[in-house]
C-alpha cells in the first residue's frame, strides 16, 4: 500500500491544535465545560443533562467533576467505528488494542489501568471479574444513544475500582412518535455492518430496540517476528451481533417501570501458541475467542413528592468467555447481580442530598480454579449538591463492605466558583480503591486470597471558559497510589505463601500519575471545530521508571463542515512514544468522511480510516489496521 508522510505529524497536530483554539480567547477550562459547550453551542442542544458526575441528573454546565459527554449525533457523525475509537478522540482515553476492530482491548484513563475504571451499561456494572475489566469489543456503536466518561477519583460515588474515573454507556430509549432507523455498511478487509432499529412511545409505553450484525476478515493481529513466536500469517476476522431493547410504563406522572435488555455474541479469531510436550510453541492452530455478554434490568423510579425522588433497580449482568485453540479451551463466566435503591431529597432550592444502599454479589465459573469462588459487596452511599449564587460545592462518602477484602471507606468534595458569566474554577479531591480481581485472589499457583485492595488519594484543579459558540480549557490532576497489585516474584514462603514456585500477585509498589488536559471547541458557521492534548507523566514511585503502555501525550483534532445536505470532515490522533518491552515510536492517524442527504430520511456516508495506511502498534508486537475505506446508507425515517 502506497504511504502518507507523516513525519512532521507531531508538529502538524500542534498546528492543528492551535489553529481550533485561535478565535478563541486566551481563557482556559476544565474538561466537563469544553465537552458541555461542545455539545450545548457547537451542536446545537440546550444544556445537556448528565447523571454520572452525582448519581443524579444535573446539567453538564453546571457538573464539578471532570466529565465528557459523548452523545448520539457525536457518535453517528463522526465516522468512529468502535466504542474504543470514541472514547479516545472524544474521552481522551489511551486505548490498549491486540489488534483491529472486535479484538481485545484495554484502556487508560489518566493512565490509570483497565481494571482501575469502573463500566457502567444503562447503570449495571459490567465487565469480567476474573480480569476485572469490561470488554469494549463486544459493544457496538449502533445501538448506544450516548457515553459519559467521568474522569477522576469516584470511589466515593461507585465504590471499587473507580480509580481512574468511570465509563457509563446508555442505551437508546423510546420517545416521541414510531421512528424506524437502519444502517448499511461495506467496507475493506471484507468487513460488514448492518443494523435496524425501532422506537417510541404511546399511550404510556416507551419502546425501544435494535439489532446489528458486524462482520469482517481483518488482518492478522500480530505483527511478523514478534517476542514469543505466535505469529501466524493468517487473516484474524471477528463476526459480532448486538441486540437491545427497553420498554417502560409510565402509569402516572413522575412514576415510570422499566425493563432493558442487552445482549453481544463476538467470534473473534486471533494468534497464540501451544506448548507441546517437549515445551516448543505451536502458533498454527486457529486461535478464537467466543464471547457472550448479557445485561438485564428492571428499574423504578418515582417522584413520591416534591421532596424526595426514589429509585430501585435490580440487575444481572453475565459476561462468558470461552476462548483458546481446539482441544485447548479455557472458559471464564462472571455473573453479577446488583441491586441499588437510590433516594434524593431535595431539601431546599439548590440542594440535594443522595442516600443509596447496593448489593453486589459476583460468582465465577472457570476451569482454572478450585470450585466456583463468589464474593458478595454491600455498600451505602450519601452525597451532598448544593448551589450559592456563583458558588456551588458537591461530596460524597460512601462505605464497602466486601466479603473478600473487607471494609474499605472512600469519599470526595469538591467546589467550583463562578468568576463571571462565562469564567468558572473548580476544584476536586476525593480517595479511591481497587479492588484484587480474581485471578489476583484466586488463580491456581498466582493468586493470594488475603490480597489488600489498592488505595488512592487524588486531587485536580481547573478553569472553565465558555461562550455561544467557543469553548477552551485545562485540567491538572494528581493521583497518588500506593499497595499496587502486581506480580510478586519472591517464592521464600514469606512474600509468596509457601509452595508458589513462580511467583504470585502482590501488593508490591507505590505509583504517582499526574497531568495536563488542555482542549478547545469553536463553531464557525457552518465548521466546527475541536482539540484535545494530554500530558501523563506516570511513574513507579519505587524505580523511578515510567509506568509500561503510558504515552507521555496523546492529541486528538477534528474538522467538520456541514451544510445541512453535505457535510466533510476530518479527524487526526497521534499517540506518543511508550515504553513496552522496550520503546515504542508514537504513531498518528488521518480519517476523512463525508456524507450527503439526498432525501430528507436518506443519507449516503464514505469515510476513510488511516488514510496514510500507517503501520500502527497499539501494544508490543501486535498491529492496527491499515488504511481501510466504506461506504454506506443511513435511513432515520425522522430525519436528519
Amino acid at each position: 500500500m502506497t504511504r502518507f508522510p507523516l513525519r512532521a505529524l507531531p508538529r502538524a497536530a500542534a498546528l492543528a491544535f492551535a489553529g481550533a483554539t485561535s478565535f478563541l480567547p486566551l481563557a482556559v477550562h476544565a474538561q466537563s465545560s469544553a465537552q458541555s459547550s461542545a455539545e450545548s453551542s457547537v451542536n446545537g442542544a440546550l444544556d445537556p443533562v448528565v447523571v454520572t458526575g452525582t448519581r443524579e441528573a444535573q446539567s453538564l454546565r453546571s457538573a464539578i467533576s471532570d466529565i465528557a459527554l459523548i452523545d448520539n449525533k457525536t457518535l453517528r457523525d463522526s465516522g468512529v467505528t468502535t466504542i474504543e475509537d470514541a472514547l479516545q478522540r472524544f474521552g481522551g482515553l489511551q486505548m490498549l488494542k491486540n489488534g483491529g476492530p472486535g479484538h481485545a482491548s484495554g484502556y487508560l484513563l489518566r493512565g490509570v489501568g483497565t481494571n482501575s475504571t469502573v463500566v457502567l451499561v444503562d447503570g449495571v456494572r459490567v465487565g469480567s471479574a476474573s480480569l476485572g475489566q469490561a470488554s469494549f469489543e463486544a459493544l457496538s456503536i449502533d445501538q448506544i444513544d450516548r457515553i459519559e466518561v467521568l474522569r477522576g477519583p469516584a470511589s466515593g460515588l461507585y465504590g471499587a475500582d473507580a480509580v481512574g474515573g468511570v465509563i457509563q454507556i446508555f442505551t437508546k430509549r423510546g420517545q416521541g412518535p414510531f421512528n424506524l432507523t437502519a444502517n448499511a455498511a461495506v467496507g475493506d478487509y471484507g468487513s460488514r455492518d448492518l443494523s435496524v432499529g425501532v422506537s417510541g412511545e404511546q399511550a404510556g409505553f416507551d419502546y425501544a430496540a435494535s439489532i446489528g450484525r458486524e462482520t469482517s476478515d481483518g488482518a492478522s493481529v500480530i505483527r511478523p517476528n514478534d517476542s514469543f513466536g505466535n505469529y501466524n500469517p493468517d487473516d484474524d476476522g471477528f463476526g459480532r451481533t448486538v441486540a437491545t431493547g427497553r420498554v417502560g410504563f409510565t402509569p402516572a406522572k413522575g412514576h415510570r417501570i422499566g425493563l432493558s435488555a442487552t445482549y453481544s455474541k463476538l467470534n473473534s479469531q486471533y494468534d497464540s501458541s501451544n506448548f507441546l510436550p517437549d515445551f516448543t510453541s505451536d502458533a498454527t492452530p486457529d486461535f478464537r475467542n467466543h464471547l457472550k455478554t448479557r445485561v438485564l434490568a428492571a428499574d423504578y423510579r418515582g417522584e413520591l413528592s416534591a421532596l424526595w425522588t426514589t429509585s430501585l433497580q435490580v440487575a444481572r449482568s453475565t459476561d462468558d468467555s470461552d476462548s483458546g485453540s481446539p482441544g485447548f479451551m479455557s472458559r471464564y463466566k462472571t455473573e453479577r447481580d446488583q441491586i441499588t435503591w437510590q433516594n434524593t431529597l431535595h431539601v431546599a432550592r439548590g440542594q440535594q442530598v443522595v442516600v443509596a444502599y447496593e448489593h453486589l454479589k459476583d460468582r465465577v465459573e472457570t476451569d482454572n480454579y478450585i470450585g466456583s469462588p463468589k464474593r458478595t459487596n454491600k455498600a451505602v452511599f450519601a452525597g451532598y449538591t448544593g448551589e450559592f449564587g456563583p458558588a456551588a460545592i458537591e461530596a460524597s462518602l460512601r462505605s464497602d463492605d466486601n466479603s473478600a477484602y473487607g471494609t474499605n471507606t472512600t469519599g470526595g468534595i469538591g467546589a467550583s466558583y463562578a468568576l463571571s458569566s462565562s469564567l468558572k474554577v473548580r476544584a476536586l479531591a476525593g480517595t479511591t480503591f481497587r479492588a484484587p480481581t480474581y485471578n489476583d485472589l484466586y488463580f491456581p499457583g498466582y493468586g493470594v486470597s488475603t490480597l489488600q485492595p489498592e488505595k488512592g488519594r487524588s486531587v485536580e484543579v481547573g478553569l472553565n471558559w465558555a461562550s455561544a459558540n467557543s469553548s477552551a480549557g485545562v485540567t491538572v490532576y494528581r493521583n497518588k497510589v500506593r499497595n499496587l497489585i502486581g506480580y510478586q516474584p519472591i517464592v521464600n514462603g514469606t512474600e509468596c505463601p509457601a509452595g508458589y514456585q513462580y511467583g504470585c500477585a502482590g501488593n508490591t509498589s507505590r505509583a504517582t500519575l499526574q497531568g495536563v488536559t488542555l482542549d478547545g471547541a469553536h463553531r464557525l458557521g457552518n465548521l466546527k471545530l475541536r482539540a484535545t492534548v494530554d500530558f501523563l507523566d506516570a511513574t513507579d514511585d519505587d524505580t523511578g521508571s515510567r509506568l509500561i503502555r503510558r504515552a507521555a501525550h496523546q492529541e486528538s483534532v477534528s474538522a467538520d463542515y456541514d451544510t445541512g445536505v453535505w457535510s466533510v470532515g476530518s479527524s487526526l490522533v497521534f499517540v506518543g512514544a511508550r515504553p513496552d518491552g522496550g520503546q515504542l515510536g508514537g504513531y498518528g492517524t488521518v480519517d476523512v468522511r463525508a456524507a450527503w442527504r439526498f432525501l430528507p430520511q436518506w443519507r449516503l456516508e464514505a469515510k476513510v480510516l488511516n488514510v496514510g495506511d500507517r503501520d500502527v502498534q497499539p501494544v508490543r508486537d501486535y498491529q492496527a489496521l491499515g488504511r481501510q475505506a466504506w461506504i454506506g446508507v443511513r435511513y432515520d425515517m425522522k430525519g436528519f
